[in-house]
């Protein structure tokens, strides 16, 4: 059961600015349109399971949560791989990120209705951009709930509005546009 990956991690929300998800305070998260929808890339940079290389794989969630928080659960969440992954490194990845073979994705995992699906196909877009400041310093936000809870890097992420990302899986509960984001790098590891 041991793993790792470590990834480059890009967060896009339906939420106008910052989603209030991310400070992992109930009494703050509330979502700007009653609901909160959500599209992940994951860029692998290398990472193993039992043993198998899971280094060079994209992987792409979508999520949907009802409201009124993110904490009141009954999510829904979509899971899509890339083509060039294995039988073995789909398998692998499903249980990951399924919270499965514990780490972060646990935590989640007990957000969302029954288990995340797998496929791969076209049925969104993730537009990202990072945020700057007028010196071309990045705009972090660091030790926040989600920060630490999900083990980025230096527990910061930089902000990265997502105008332009729009999702439509007719499996998930509603199609959604995104405007708020942050891009982080982890490396998760169970031993």
């Amino acid at each position: 059961m041991a793993w790792n990956l470590t990834a480059d991690f890009t967060e896009t929300c339906s939420c106008n600015m910052l989603c209030p998800c991310w400070y992992g305070v109930k009494e703050l998260m509330v979502m700007d349109q009653g609901w909160c929808a959500s599209a992940w890339l994951l860029r692998v940079h290398q990472g193993n399971a039992d043993g198998l290389d899971l280094g060079g794989r994209a992987l792409a969630a979508a999520l949907d949560f009802p409201g009124p928080t993110l904490y009141d659960g009954n999510g829904t969440a979509r899971l899509y791989i890339d083509d060039g992954a294995s039988a073995d490194q789909r398998r692998e990845l499903e249980e990951i990120f399924q919270g499965k073979k514990g780490g972060p994705m646990e935590i989640l995992a007990g957000l969302v209705n029954g288990t995340l699906t797998a496929s791969v196909g076209g049925f969104g877009q993730i537009k990202s951009q990072r945020l700057t400041n007028e010196a071309g310093q990045p705009t972090t936000m660091q030790n926040t709930g989600f920060t630490t809870a999900l083990q980025f890097d230096d527990r910061a992420a930089q902000l990265a509005p997502s105008t332009g990302t729009h999702w439509s899986d007719p499996e998930m509960p509603r199609q959604f546009e995104t405007r708020s984001g942050a891009v982080a790098r982890f490396n998760w590891r169970v031993s």
